[in-house]
């Protein structure tokens, strides 16, 4: 009995790695039909405005956001520090403010050139950022 009792062992060891191997994929016609679903869903149409209202802009297919000039608390001193660094400030409204207001704040001007002159501000002493 004993005898017997390891070859079965064995033989069951082959088998269920045997079953392992056998490979457990879809079906090409589900495959297919899946591929039909895919191509008929609808995707949503998009705009060609933004949600202000202007042209959306891409770049290398990505969307460009544009955010709506707001004045902050230190725009006046941006824009200085902007003159100071050469950026003639013709290039748009002025020195805007970008994140959220509070303790820390940064701005953004545009320049005459296309540049942009970055400022970041924390409690009201402000750094212009790398260019």
């Amino acid at each position: 009995m004993k005898r017997l009792l390891l070859p079965l062992l064995l033989l069951n060891v082959v088998m269920l790695s045997a079953c392992s191997y056998l490979p457990f994929g879809k079906d090409k016609d589900q495959e297919a039909e899946a591929a039909r679903r895919a191509a008929t869903v609808r995707k949503p149409v998009v705009s060609e405005l933004a949600s202000d209202g202007s042209k959306r802009v891409m770049a290398d297919g990505v969307e460009i956001e544009k955010v709506a000039f707001r004045a902050g608390m230190s725009s006046a001193t941006v824009e200085r520090m902007a003159r100071k660094a050469g950026c003639d400030g013709n290039g748009g409204p002025g020195a805007g403010l970008v994140s959220e207001p509070g303790p820390v704040e940064v701005y953004r001007m545009a320049c005459g050139d296309g540049k942009a002159y970055l400022a970041k501000c924390e409690l009201r002493q402000c750094k212009p950022l790398q260019r």
